[in-house]
């Protein structure tokens, strides 16, 4: 294992950007940053980024020992199984091991920005079950004005970060994965937020998510261009399925594939995360966005923040000029990034890209957030701050659909945008949620309802087609089904379809997406064009097993042919 500098005070002053508390284990996420240091310091040549700079922020990791020592000596091994909550507060009244106490007093003495608190487990980022989303992080502000508050609130989040390896969202994740939860074991990082204070909120003006590999490219672009999701504010928007900007890197000038100006507006980002730096909130240490505020663009122009990130629309033309001239309404399009050429942001993340993939050998997924300095008078410079790698499944399996085997009879759903590549002869279950009435509350309500049928389907090791209307596993409950990953892990396919008040463009930088992919789920798109490919009519004549509110449960007599092409994007399901 490579030996790493022990974590001392000294360590705020020197040119290392990763030191270590404790013995054991560095888990998934901190080994991939550990690779990203390498990376920088071998590939990226900074002088050609004009005294702008890329680094991973600087981080602590508490390795995999201390967690051990933690769980043994406060006898927490026998919460496992219990309610989050009661988890949590029994993981909040523990006490850490005494040994590592004087080294946290060291940091928040020596650091005076927001930390954010990361979970790193021995399991996590793994290529096929990369646990994308299951355990918590946590955000401090860092900026009470005495050490023990800002000491007391940096246990706590360390704390939750614990308790969140034996959540219930962690337990059955490992349940679908076949793991138990005694594999795991939990290394944290302590890591100095990517960012600048604005009034009582600091954030980052841009976060971003950037594959190498684009499961729907859109206008002349190809799979193997990648493709980039862009978010004002702080990563949670991204990784939880909200709005954000996508493009190709390959192709920085051309957006979404919006119908209209109105989608445009409909649908741009309006809300951001930020840290909250002003009046604390009630106290909360088990909420994972207990010190996090949500801003809107008002405010981040309020701000100053919008400068290099907005075009705006202008009613009198009805056109869309980059920038931020004019009193129209705003749009975050990042247009004067990516085709003005601001800072060469894209140029790195291209540059970047190609580094991580040549050293993992696949095709990658980088996360990353981005600080831009400058005013009007001089040219802007930017911190890119590299969080995160992971590789991504891609199959590489050789399948043709025919145009006479996608227009046959038979045919329960074909689509021409699906994610995936290869064949599955042995589905017989079909879980689906009927759209009639369906809205943002409904919705919701069908979270609870999905996740029980899972639990019993997982255990029954019977896989399933998952059919539903707007985006899977999107935090916006007015786009779709709000479900998390593990709450639908049985699924082998998945089917979504476009009511007309539902905007489902997929964030390939979520969390929930990252976990589709890894586990080589068919994923069916269905536009509002071709949403009548869904043979309603068979679905109703098969055999009822189960209805509860909106979720209907079918099973057919004979096993359901899915066929994907991951060449042409192309799938069907053959009922016979």
């Amino acid at each position: 294992m490579k030996n790493f500098v022990k974590f001392d005070r000294h360590f705020f002053e020197s040119d290392n950007q990763i030191s270590c508390i404790g013995s054991g284990e560095l888990g998934g996420k901190a080994n991939g940053l550990v690779l990203i240091q390498d990376i920088l310091n071998k590939k990226v040549v900074q002088e050609k980024l004009n005294g702008s700079f890329v680094s991973i922020p600087k981080m602590i990791v508490i390795r995999t020992n201390v967690f051990d020592t933690f769980m043994r000596l406060n006898d927490l091994y026998d919460m496992i199984g219990l309610p989050d909550d009661r988890i949590a507060l029994a993981f909040q009244k523990a006490n850490l091991p005494f040994e590592i106490l004087g080294d946290l007093r060291t940091i928040v003495s020596n650091v005076k920005q927001p930390l954010a608190v990361r979970s790193s487990g021995v399991l996590e980022d793994d290529m096929f079950e990369p646990f994308a989303g299951i355990y918590g992080t946590k955000m401090t502000p860092n900026n009470q004005h005495d050490i023990d508050t800002r000491f007391k609130k940096l246990t706590e989040a360390i704390k939750f970060v614990y308790a969140s390896t034996y959540f219930k969202a962690a337990r059955e994740y490992m349940f679908a994965t076949g793991h138990s939860t005694e594999e795991e074991k939990m290394a944290v990082i302590i890591q100095e937020v990517v960012g600048t204070r604005h009034n009582d909120r600091f954030y980052p003006e841009i976060s971003g998510v950037a594959c190498s590999y684009n499961f729907y490219p859109f206008g002349n672009a190809k799979p193997d261009d990648g493709v980039v999701n862009l978010a004002l504010g702080l990563g949670k928007t991204i990784v939880d399925g909200g709005a954000a900007w996508s493009y190709s890197p390959s192709f920085p000038d051309s957006g979404p594939p919006f119908n209209s100006i109105g989608d445009m507006l409909k649908n741009t980002q309006t809300r951001f995360w930020a840290v909250n730096m002003g009046k604390p909130p009630g106290y909360d240490p088990v909420k994972e966005t207990e010190f996090m505020i949500k801003g809107d663009i008002a405010e981040a122009e309020t701000d100053g923040t919008l400068r290099y990130l907005v075009s705006t629309y202008d009613v009198e033309s009805d056109r869309v000029w980059p920038g931020q001239s004019g009193k129209g309404p705003r749009i975050l399009t990042f247009a004067p990034v990516l085709t003005m050429e601001y800072i060469p942001l894209n140029r790195l993340i291209k540059q970047l890209l190609e580094i991580c993939e040549e050293e993992l050998r696949s095709p990658v997924e980088i996360e990353f957030a981005v600080t831009i300095y400058g005013n009007k008078k001089s040219k802007p410079t930017f911190r890119f701050g590299f969080l995160q790698v992971r590789p991504m499944v891609v199959s590489t399996e050789d399948i043709e659909i025919t145009d006479e085997e996608f227009a046959r009879e038979d045919v329960f759903i074909a689509s021409n945008s699906v994610l995936g590549n290869g064949i599955i002869h042995s589905i017989n279950d079909i879980v689906f949620v009927d759209p009639v009435d369906l809205n943002a509350v409904s919705a919701a309500q069908t979270v609870q309802e999905l996740d029980n049928l899972n639990r019993r389907l997982v255990e029954q090791q019977r896989p399933y087609i998952l059919i539903g209307y707007g985006r899977w596993g999107t935090s916006d409950h007015s786009a779709g089904i709000p479900v998390r990953w593990e709450q639908i892990s049985g699924a082998r396919v998945i089917v979504e379809a476009v009511k007309d008040e539902m905007y489902t463009e997929m964030s390939q930088g979520s969390h929930f997406f990252h976990n589709v992919t890894s586990f080589k789920v068919f994923y069916f798109s269905l536009s509002s064009s071709d949403s009548k490919a869904i043979d309603r009519e068979w679905l109703f004549k098969q055999k009822m097993l189960e209805e509860r509110g909106f979720v209907k449960y079918v099973r057919t007599e004979k096993a359901l042919k899915v066929k994907v092409d991951g060449k042409t994007g192309k799938g069907v399901i053959i009922n016979s």
